[in-house]
């Protein structure tokens, strides 16, 4: 589930190819005056069905003309598009390889196009331009002012012939070719839009924003190169482009005209934010100003103890398509953030509420930007998103937008029987109790909301609690196992059945952390006039942290931070976190075949739910891994004193290696399951084993991690204290090859597969491809906003070439002691590729 990005605002790169039409819009540029307006009578004639608010919106025939107040003209506005009706793409037709597909996957609700909109009247036309706030002043200076302003001229999108005159000398403008045409900047479909085949469907006007739907048909973009692939032919540039059509809903909605105090952002709490470049500030230079994206709330005169009711609370409608039996969890999870505004001082600063019927409102629609949606989406995609829109100039959200699509419901399942079967008997059968599948769907809608509200991902939470506190009943039912609902911290898996933690403590809820966060961002700060107003106050919620931990925030890996893990339970020990994770998993792997078996279906549940499992092992063994060469974080502000980043120990570390060989790099019994593999396929456990150890090992030895251990070895006055480079790469080759050491040599298959993976992984590091391979995951490079990654050291690969050194004589004296065929040419294979890795132009040796 992955997050909504912050709000970007671009410039046209050129003026769209409008279609030019005698009757309405012309081309910018396109030569000659524009024409002489008509009488209004002529142009609004009485067969007009129109519609008053923000503009007038007038539909004569198969027209569609707006008439912008005086008033509007000059003012900033926002235009949101989304998809009211939306089919999937067709395959693009022929050919095994190629055909022009529909383009992406599309759904009700989708968002496909945000800017700002400026209406310029210039004689007899009117300019429709995009205006951006990326570049700003806080001086008011003259010159100043002319200079920004200068940088901030607006591309034009299109101009229009002014068709006549309102009674209050609005200009009347026919704008169906922009919505109708291909208009790149607000087009819902790329490509080519043919107007024979759109139309407008309907239009709305309110107070503060009008909605106009139309139909877009289209032909996909042509594919690029040649004919299509294996033998289908037909799928090349020449290949039919499938027609399609979608129903795209436009909201033109008017920035506040009296902007929302914005509110500084820090990188201390995980809010969203717009970015402003000032160029007035005292510094001597320019400077980038982040406003943090919240909802606009404020209250009102009535009260409730100490809260305060809000003038306009946040109000979220849950969509009709929703299975009846769900709207009640959906709802739940909207009520759950009450608590959070409660910590910001107001009551039922977020509420639940159905859509109005067709008959109570016929105008109403749910892709109008006043309405904040969860809408639930007929797609086996298993995820759930929580976008928001806003004012530029402040970050203020004017619109926030929860999709759930339908198989979310799969991953959950497989989440929770992977992580918690053992603690709830409901998981242990499939499929589950709609009560339990109710309550899983709950989280995911209330950790969406947190997203609409403005939050980031907030993957430090999970190693900010004790490990041993995630097993007490007592502090699991106050506090939850993850201060924070934002956290990928999904279900205890910490927790062991003697620990008899009740099933409803193993669900995230919305948690400490939510409430701090919702406090900082939303809380009114009395008498504050402006953002530097506020930034004391602000600092001094900041510093809560440095007693309340728990109230920290990081959402990424960023410069090899340990303890920002996703999929994370209790790691701020993994070590201990992952072994009692593992303890579940030996549980789980004995519920899995009456779990996933019926008499009348087949075994795809088995299969499924068998990997699920495996992967979830995988999952926790990479958090082990990211110990290595890693630190703690806790981001500070200039006045706090103390490391930002604290390196893990030498002995954690060690642990951490010790854990993995032992535990991971050789094949746990558990896993290797052929009475399942043999229901399902016809071979496939090696690797299925395989591939999450390859995950593991290339974790402890990416570019990054092996970079930054030779930095600290290299800058750490107190060696002792230094887990070094050269250590770690001897503690990984020992324990992976530690078959070597015995008094007779046998290897298995899963050894052997491995044993080659780390000959060949160390060959990828020292002979890289001519393009550079993807790093493994588990993070450990630049993070977000960091510089990318610096290739792997030619120090570091010294150190490898050690390794094979090293490897090549310890293989050469435990040959003779093989005590099997398949371990003897294992090991002679293995000293061929090794030669062959340390001088490639060596002739391969001979074998006595």
């Amino acid at each position: 589930m992955r997050p909504f990005l912050p709000l970007v605002f671009l410039a046209a790169s050129a003026t769209p190819a409008l279609a030019q039409d005698p009757d309405s819009t012309r081309v910018p540029g396109g030569g000659g005056a524009a024409r002489v307006p008509r009488p209004y009578e002529r142009v609004i004639t009485a067969e007009a069905k129109t519609k008053r608010g923000l503009f007038s919106v007038h539909r004569v025939g198969d027209r569609l003309f707006f008439e912008i107040p005086r008033r509007e003209l000059g003012r900033d506005q926002l235009l949101i598009g989304r998809y009211a009706r939306a089919a999937a793409p067709t395959d693009g037709g022929g050919g095994g390889g190629g055909g022009g597909g529909g383009g992406p996957t599309a759904y009700a609700g989708d968002q496909f196009t945000e800017r700002t909109l400026r209406w310029e009247l210039q004689g007899n036309r009117v300019i429709l331009r995009g205006p951006e706030f990326a570049i700003t002043s806080s001086d008011t200076t003259a010159s100043v002012l002319r200079a920004v302003q200068n940088a901030n001229y607006a591309a034009v999108i299109a101009t229009f012939n002014v068709e006549s005159f309102g009674p209050d000398s609005a200009p009347v403008i026919d704008v169906t070719r922009l919505f109708t045409t291909a208009v790149p900047e607000i087009q819902a479909i790329p490509g080519t839009i043919d107007a024979n085949r759109s139309f407008i469907d309907r239009h709305l006007a309110f107070p503060d924003n009008i909605g106009v739907e139309a139909t877009q048909t289209g032909l996909a973009p042509a594919p690029q190169g040649g004919g299509g692939g294996g033998g289908g032919g037909g799928g090349g540039a020449n290949a039919p482009r499938p027609p399609r059509s979608v129903m795209a809903h436009y909201s033109i909605v008017r920035l506040p005209e009296n902007p929302m105090l914005p509110r500084r952002f820090d990188e201390r709490v995980g809010f969203f934010s717009t970015r402003l470049t000032d160029f007035g500030t005292t510094e001597h230079r320019s400077a980038t100003r982040r406003f943090i994206t919240k909802y606009r709330l404020e209250c009102s005169d009535r009260r409730s103890g100490n809260l305060c009711y809000p003038r306009k609370p946040i109000t979220y409608y849950v969509d009709r398509d929703t299975p009846e039996w769900l709207k009640k969890y959906v709802r739940a999870g909207i009520v759950e953030w009450q608590v959070a505004f409660e910590a910001a001082g107001f009551k039922e600063g977020i509420v639940p509420a159905d859509p109005p019927s067709p008959e109570q409102d016929p105008d109403w629609s749910p892709e109008d930007v006043r309405h904040t949606m969860i809408r639930w989406l007929p797609s086996t995609t298993e995820n759930a998103v929580g976008p928001h829109v806003g004012d530029p100039r402040t970050g203020e959200i004017l619109n926030g937008s929860v999709r759930m699509f339908h198989n979310i419901m799969n991953l959950q399942r497989s989440w929770y029987f992977t992580q918690v079967a053992p603690l709830d008997a409901r998981a242990r059968k499939l499929p589950f109790p709609d009560s339990l599948m109710g309550r899983l769907v709950q989280f995911v809608v209330a950790h969406e909301i947190g997203h609409t509200l403005g939050l980031q991902h907030d993957q430090i939470g999970s190693s900010l609690y004790p490990v041993d506190s995630l097993r007490s009943r007592t502090w699991v039912a106050k506090m939850g196992h993850s201060p924070s609902i934002m956290d990928y911290s999904r279900f205890n898996y910490v927790a062991q059945p003697e620990d008899r933690i009740p099933v409803q403590n193993l669900v995230p809820t919305v948690g400490p952390y939510d409430k701090y966060a919702i406090m900082w961002g939303y809380k009114p700060i009395p008498n504050a006039t402006t953002p530097d107003h506020e930034r004391a106050t602000l600092e001094q919620w900041s510093r809560m942290q440095d007693t309340i931990p728990w109230y920290r925030f990081s959402a990424n890996n960023a410069y090899g931070a340990t303890g920002t893990q996703s999929e994370a339970v209790g790691d701020a020990d993994p070590v201990k976190a992952t072994a009692l994770g593992f303890k579940n998993i030996e549980r789980v792997m004995g519920y899995l075949k009456d779990a996933a078996t019926s008499a009348l279906d087949d075994n795809s549940d088995l299969l499924e739910l068998y990997n699920r499992t495996v992967g979830q092992w995988s999952n926790e063994a990479n958090h082990v891994a990211t110990l290595v060469s890693g630190a703690t974080v806790q981001y500070k502000s200039g006045g706090q004193a103390g490391s930002v980043y604290t390196p893990i120990s030498r002995v954690r570390q060690a642990e951490a290696v010790k854990f993995l060989n032992e535990n991971v790099f050789k094949a746990p019994a558990y896993l290797i399951r052929p009475d399942i593999s043999e229901r399902v396929e016809a071979g496939g456990i090696v690797p299925r084993i395989n591939a999450p150890q390859q995950r593991v090992l290339g974790t402890l030895m990416q570019d990054a991690r092996m970079n930054r251990l030779l930095e600290q070895e290299g800058t750490t006055l107190d060696k002792t204290r230094v887990y070094t480079l050269n250590a770690m790469l001897d503690d990984v080759r020992k324990g992976i090859w530690d078959e070597l050491f015995d008094a007779s040599t046998t290897i298995n298959v899963f050894r052997r597969e491995l044993q080659n993976d780390h000959i060949g992984l160390i060959n990828t590091k020292m002979n890289p491809p001519a393009t550079p391979a993807a790093q493994g995951p588990g993070g450990g490079g630049g993070g977000f906003g960091g510089p990318p990654p610096a290739p792997l050291s030619e120090d570091a690969k010294s150190h490898l070439r050690g390794q094979l050194t090293a490897l090549k004589d310890e293989i050469e004296r435990a040959i003779r002691k093989a005590s099997d065929k398949p371990t003897e040419l294992h090991l002679r294979a293995a000293l061929h590729r090794i030669d062959t890795i340390l001088d490639p132009k060596t002739p391969p040796r001979v074998q006595p």
